[in-house]
């Protein structure tokens, strides 16, 4: 029995990736039952046992590119940064460079964003997959404004679109100098105001 449940899981992911192929070749809109069968080598019946309709897989897959595109890495360097600032910037860069080399499924991020404005379930699975996003952003650069966090998100989404859209013209750095010298400018008047309240005022009389 647990061979046989090993091989039923490892035929659910060469689903899964062949339907990730038939997406990121075709678009999602030609992400059909048959066409994941074909690209699998295995039967239609196989990928309805696994996947009851293809409403199913649409949204399984979605989930595979939200945890690509919307869940943050976080740097082993990050640990020896303290201020908010330096913790941002290296997320920023983190994740500039990550998305940017990873134009195919950043591709599907978008077209499963613009397919979100007509189908409710993919809207609430893309709308929370951000938010989460963003809380994590804003949770390990603690410390900067809120909104700032929000910020460094769509820089990030920003930057890879770019990527995608014009590979030869992009160049990660002069995007993340532009985007440090942004948050800083964000950052730096609320953390100097608080600095300024917690250091006590002496009287000149």
């Amino acid at each position: 029995m647990p061979r046989q449940k090993a091989s039923e899981e490892h035929r659910r992911e060469a689903i899964l990736r062949a339907a990730y192929d038939v997406a990121a070749r075709h678009g999602v809109e030609a992400l059909t039952v048959r066409a994941v069968a074909a690209r699998a080598a295995v039967s239609h019946g196989t990928v309805l046992f696994h996947f009851k309709r293809r409403d199913e897989l649409v949204l399984v897959l979605l989930d595979r590119v939200l945890d690509a595109t919307a869940l943050l890495r976080v740097p082993n360097t990050l640990d020896r940064l303290t201020r908010p600032t330096e913790r941002m910037e290296a997320l920023l860069r983190a994740e500039m460079d990550r998305l940017s080399r990873d134009p195919r499924t950043f591709r599907l991020f978008l077209e499963y964003w613009t397919l979100g404005v007509r189908s409710a379930p993919i809207r609430r699975k893309v709308s929370a997959a951000l938010d989460r996003y963003r809380g994590t952003f804003q949770t390990i650069a603690e410390g900067v404004p809120d909104g700032v966090a929000a910020v460094a998100v769509s820089l990030v989404h920003g930057c890879a679109l770019q990527a995608l859209i014009d590979p030869r013209g992009f160049g990660i750095e002069q995007h993340l100098g532009a985007a440090a010298r942004l948050l800083e400018r964000l950052a730096t008047p609320q953390v100097d105001a608080a600095e300024r309240l917690a250091t006590p005022q002496v009287d000149a009389a």
